[in-house]
């Protein structure tokens, strides 16, 4: 048998490079020989454009990553061969960019195209844009030996033609209501100025009073001052995708959809992303965070609306909060997952580089299905030492006054029946950059934990070992940092230690015993949260079993319902340190209780009630205390002075009421908010 012919890495390279020139001659020289090519033709040229592109970038990544020391046998004039396969590919990669540039011109000359294929032109235009941008990155790296003065004009000249193309005058076909925080209202025949277009289909526009906001395309049209809209030659082939489509009272779609939204706003901020990724400041597989951007969109996936009770769907009846007459309290709910889960530790992740500042390093987790986020988005913060700034470790317990969000043991639940069921863990920091200050939220890796095997049976209680993957989680095969392959060659020792220095989270998923089983089983059947705030949450439920279930009048009553409790309980899942303050002063209370008054459950809530009172209510509404923000240490600090101080007059005047009449405690205007519960306002409804 014949011995296997050795690979020559920087050979296979060049051996690819030629056939993509082949390729890209024989698309030129076809694109030549047609003549007058029609739209469909067009395309096909530049879909093939596209590809080959790509398969140039995949080239040409693949021959900087390749090292003299890949090859077998020594090379001679190695580097040079390299330098000539690289410009090979620039030759190649901007002689794609001129055949893309002509058949847009083409297009965009074209007065109008069959009203079926409008729609494909749309979306190659829109590729084209992007493919331009990503070939403007390359010249720009390419050039930076070549000085820095033509590049500065030739981004001037690209700036000034991409706003020339943009800035034009839009005559609305139809009355538009702003939906939401950002849109710009308008009427039926109103002149707008678009400023920009986005791919996603809503663009930036600005009325004639100078007022800027969002706007749907279907809702507008290119504007003619001499009235010939339809034989306008400066429309492109969007705008004649917009004439076409738009009717009045057409309805524009709906942006519920909080998933893909959160997916649409992460792309569309990859362009920081790929800055600070070209200067090296953050690994290749670094991405914007997508569970961040879910938490941006609404309080849709925040605890604060898992907790709410939920309909059942005739919406006449709670599907989740039910009562037990025997016991006198709220009837407990076993659900398909109840668990207790532990983070321990990350090892391996990846330094950001020197030009930007992390704030915060964390841990969202959730549950997941492999394509929908099925529960709130839970965040945990870790720590890190600086010998050893790649292991970020958490607290497994948290007690006494260590913050809540450094509690590494989080209680799930949840009764949802896909057989796809699992947790979904995305590793992020909170940044700003030194240079421009600006604030921004990265995923540093993500990973998903099936929770059912394929014959559905649930997977063993025990630590896991979990390999991050890159991108995010609607990406596959990304690599958190490229540079270390997980693809160990060589021998079974090289593969281990390739292995060992691979990014990964260390959990520990934990059986429940009894006790633990009993208190779950009072929460919301879906719900992620930390284990040092349970008995807080099972309090908050209890009091609303009493309200809505035992005392309300009738069943049928929607009435506001008068209850500071219940009105504020939930503002305080997303304030941490607030909750921190609670439970300090609860543990502080419980320590003077009697072993008999433990015992007595309606007790407990009474005093429960009163700490609650003393504790939260003023605190929430001080002007002393600044507004909570993420990741921001100098307000974080603030807060908990304010916190701290407060707790200690608390305890010195044995209640809050002199601190409420002191001159000193200034409290934000009245609302009714603060002491009405509006239950039809705040329960989730159910999907079903």
């Amino acid at each position: 048998m014949l011995a296997r012919r050795q690979r020559y890495p920087l050979q296979a390279l060049q051996r690819r490079s030629q056939e993509l020139k082949l390729q890209v001659d024989s698309l030129l020289s076809e694109s030549r020989l047609k003549g007058v090519l029609d739209a469909s033709k067009r395309r096909d040229i530049y879909q093939r454009c596209v590809q080959l592109k790509q398969a140039i970038d995949e080239n040409k990544n693949a021959l900087q990553k390749l090292n003299k020391a890949d090859e077998p046998a020594p090379v001679g004039n190695y580097n040079q061969k390299k330098e000539e396969e690289h410009n090979l590919l620039d030759k190649l990669t901007h002689q794609l960019q001129e055949l893309a540039a002509s058949i847009s011109r083409e297009n965009i000359t074209e007065i109008k195209a069959p009203p079926e294929k409008e729609e494909d032109d749309d979306s190659a235009d829109e590729d084209e844009e992007a493919e331009e941008e990503d070939d403007d990155d390359e010249e720009e790296e390419s050039e930076e030996s070549g000085g820095e003065e033509e590049e500065t004009e030739e981004e001037e000249k690209q700036e000034n033609e991409s706003h020339s193309q943009t800035s034009k005058e839009y005559i609305a076909v139809g009355d538009f209501a702003a939906q939401q925080a950002g849109d710009l209202t308008f009427k039926k025949g109103e002149i707008l100025l678009i400023v920009e277009k986005k791919p996603d289909g809503w663009w930036i526009a600005k009325n004639a009073k100078g007022n800027k906001g969002l706007i749907p395309r279907t809702y507008v049209e290119p504007y003619n001052k001499e009235g010939s809209q339809d034989s306008s030659e400066e429309g492109s082939e969007e705008d004649v995708e917009v004439e076409d489509q738009t009717a009045e009272g057409e309805e524009v779609k709906q942006r519920t959809d909080s998933h893909w939204n959160a997916v649409r706003k992460a792309i569309s901020e990859t362009n920081t992303v790929d800055v600070l990724t070209t200067m090296g400041a953050i690994p290749a597989g670094f991405r914007p965070s997508t569970l961040f951007q879910l938490l941006e969109e609404g309080n849709q996936f925040r605890a604060s609306y898992f907790l709410q009770p939920e309909l059942t769907p005739s919406q006449l009846a709670f599907r989740d909060l039910m009562w037990d007459a025997k016991t006198g309290t709220i009837r407990s709910r076993p659900s398909r997952v109840s668990f207790i889960l532990t983070l321990w530790s990350c090892k391996m992740i990846p330094l950001p580089g020197m030009s930007i500042q992390v704030l915060s390093r964390h841990v969202r987790l959730c549950l997941f299905d492999g394509n929908k986020v099925l529960s709130n988005i839970h965040t945990v913060r870790a720590t890190w030492q600086p010998k050893k700034p790649k292991t970020w470790t958490f607290s497994p317990q948290v007690t006494g006054i260590l913050p809540c969000w450094l509690d590494g043991d989080c209680f799930i639940r949840s009764n949802s029946s896909s057989p796809d069921l699992g947790i979904l863990f995305e590793l992020g920091i909170s940044y700003i950059r030194n240079s421009t200050g600006e604030r921004g939220e990265l995923s540093c890796g993500w990973v998903f934990l099936k929770l059912f095997d394929a014959s559905g049976i649930p997977i063993p209680a025990k630590t896991y070992e979990l390999f991050l993957n890159g991108g995010t989680p609607y990406e596959k095969g990304v690599e958190v940092d490229p540079s270390i392959s997980r693809r160990g060659h060589g021998s079974v020792f090289h593969q281990m230690m390739t292995m060992r220095r691979q990014p990964q989270l260390l959990v520990k998923l934990r059986s429940l015993n009894r006790r633990s089983r009993d208190l779950l089983s009072l929460l919301p059947e879906t719900l992620i949260g930390s284990m040092c705030s349970i008995h807080l949450l099972i309090f908050y439920r209890q009091i609303l079993g009493d309200v809505l279930l035992k005392d309300r009048m009738t069943m049928q009553s929607a009435d506001l319902i008068s209850n500071p409790v219940l009105a504020t309980f939930p503002k305080l899942l997303e304030q941490p340190d607030m909750m921190d303050a609670l439970r300090s002063s609860w543990a502080e209370k419980e320590s003077t209780l009697k072993r008999s008054e433990k015992r007595d459950k309606e007790f407990l809530k009474a005093t429960f009630l009163l700490v609650y009172h003393d504790c939260v209510i003023p605190l929430l509404h001080s002007t002393l205390l600044p507004p909570f923000r993420w990741a921001e240490e100098e307000t974080e600090a603030a807060r908990w002075k304010v916190i701290a101080d407060f707790l200690k007059q608390n305890q010195e005047n044995e209640g809050a009421l002199q601190a409420l009449l002191s001159p000193d405690g200034v409290h934000e205007p009245f609302d009714i908010s603060e002491q009405t519960y509006d239950f039809l306002g705040g329960i989730r409804k159910n999907a079903a």
